[in-house]
């Protein structure tokens, strides 16, 4: 099992600086989540090859591997310059990814178009719908996952809130649909309560198929009568969630560890908090050594 930390409260400092930073925490691997300066949002990877040869030296220098590595491109986007372009960014990041050494991706379904192309159908004036961006992705992953295939890399994927795709089990069926041993799926912690309420039982239903766990706490935002959170003005449709260190939120997290032991899981596990920036190297200590408490917990050594 890794143990790996999403450094996005620490993007601001240099990669080689990264790599030092993700030692002093604790950490020997890194989910190296979007930045400017390797696999920005939503455009072409900046990794240069002097770039990803100080990243390979840094790496080593500091005792660190990349556990994973988190594109995050406009492949389900209805317009098919974007969609193109995105799949086109998907294979540059892959071969990244094997020049790297790092074995592992992960990423999200994708929210459909950029905002500025707007959201409305080419076809009868009527709204892109889920079908759109779903059919787009299928076009990407058809085209995407022979590359994965050939080059040994597997994706790991995640249903988010206000994707096309958000909740777990159509994500599943999706992710067996599409057969093949390199495509798993990221069950992230901090969106459980979009995805259903019995947590042990949506674990057990993904089973091994889970490859790939983020680490972060969350409200229920359905406790309460929906009132968890406090929206003005009243009725606003908004998604709202965190990623707060364990204890701040309402994960049972003896369950989540345990249903994961109980199901196999033998994959990546990240700490994945955002929003306190002020305090990243606290957090990032914190959740390193309460992640080991479950891991020597549920995965003894024999």
């Amino acid at each position: 099992m890794k143990i790996a930390l999403d450094p996005h409260m620490h993007r601001h400092l240099p990669l080689d600086q990264l790599c030092r930073k993700a030692a002093e925490l604790g950490y020997d691997h890194i989910e190296l989540s979007p930045r400017d300066d390797f696999l920005p949002w939503w455009v072409r990877p900046r990794a240069h090859k002097e770039r990803i040869r100080d990243f390979k030296k840094a790496l080593q220098d500091h005792g660190v591997k990349l556990g994973s590595l988190l594109p995050m491109y406009r492949w389900a986007s209805p317009h098919e310059d974007e969609r193109q372009a995105a799949v086109r960014y998907w294979k540059e990041a892959i071969r990244i990814a094997v020049e790297m050494d790092c074995d592992t991706m992960n990423s999200e379904f994708g929210r459909g178009p950029s905002p500025d192309r707007g959201h409305r159908s080419s076809c009868c004036g009527g709204m892109h719908s889920h079908e759109h961006s779903e059919a787009a992705w299928w076009r990407s992953i058809e085209e995407l996952v022979p590359v994965f295939e050939k080059e040994g890399v597997t994706l790991n994927m995640e249903p988010h809130p206000e994707d096309w795709c958000e909740t777990l089990h159509p994500a599943i069926d999706m992710l067996k649909t599409i057969g093949s041993d390199h495509v798993k799926f990221l069950y992230c912690a901090p969106h459980t309560f979009y995805f259903g309420d019995d947590m042990a039982k949506m674990i057990r239903d993904a089973g091994p198929l889970i490859n790939h766990v983020h680490v972060a706490d969350t409200y229920n935002h359905k406790a309460s009568s929906g009132l968890r959170y406090i929206v003005n003005p009243p009725g606003a449709k908004v998604t709202i969630h965190q990623h707060m260190d364990m204890y701040q939120g309402e994960i049972d997290w003896d369950v989540f560890f345990s249903s994961l032991a109980e199901v196999g899981f033998d994959g990546i596990v990240t700490a994945c908090v955002f929003g306190w920036e002020e305090r990243a190297d606290q957090s990032g200590r914190f959740m390193r050594a309460e992640i080991q408490k479950y891991v020597d917990k549920y995965w003894p050594r024999g």
